[in-house]
């Protein structure tokens, strides 16, 4: 008697974790079409996905300007012949790594039944320097000059991010798993990134 009771709430329980799997797995929810998907995708506009910070010690000489004037010319010669404008900085800054969703469209987003195809636009970077924190070394350069320092150090700075394989791929990596969290949750069960999307299949 207590074997096929035994049995008998084996079975029950099978029965009703199969019921469970079913409904998740089959449930009738209406899963957004691709131009709906893109929209809630938009909402997130610009998914920051990674923040680095940099520092790099610098030398700079501004280059002489060009005189309108001879005179203006030989005073230039002087100032750079006696005292050459230069100075020394650590500079401080942070490299922000992202995507703008909203270039998003139709090209690069395919629904097909609980699947998603997407190709993710290019990772953007932006560089904020971190003026409190930098520190000036033995300067004589004018406010111009300094303001001239620091915009080629935050080109410097975007350039190398850029160029920077490894915090490119982490930026997207992290990019694609917020994406494949806000799918799933929505109901799709398939979400693939990729650098181009399939052909459509043929109907007959």
């Amino acid at each position: 008697m207590r074997n096929l009771l035994a049995l008998t709430a084996f079975a029950l329980a099978f029965v009703l974790g199969a019921g469970v799997v079913w409904h998740f797995t089959h449930r009738s929810d209406a899963l957004p079409d691709a131009p709906a998907l893109i929209l809630k995708v938009r909402e997130v506009a610009r998914l920051e996905t990674l923040d680095v910070s940099l520092y790099k010690k610098i030398d700079f000489q501004p280059d002489p300007r060009e005189a309108k004037t001879v005179w203006g010319a030989v005073t230039q010669w002087a100032k750079y012949a006696l005292r050459p404008p230069q100075g020394k900085a650590i500079v401080f800054a942070v490299a922000h790594l992202g995507l703008d969703l909203r270039k998003l469209d139709a090209s690069g987003l395919r629904v097909s039944g609980r699947k998603v195809e997407v190709v993710l636009p290019q990772v953007e970077t932006k560089v904020e320097l971190r003026p409190a924190e930098t520190e000036i070394i033995g300067s004589n350069l004018d406010s111009a000059q300094t303001a001239q320092l620091f915009e080629r150090a935050r080109n410097a700075f975007e350039a190398e991010v850029t160029a920077d394989q490894g915090l490119q791929k982490k930026a997207r990596s992290s990019a694609q798993q917020s994406l494949r969290s806000l799918f799933l949750g929505l109901g799709f069960t398939e979400v693939s990134f990729v650098d181009k999307l399939s052909p459509e299949p043929v109907r007959g």
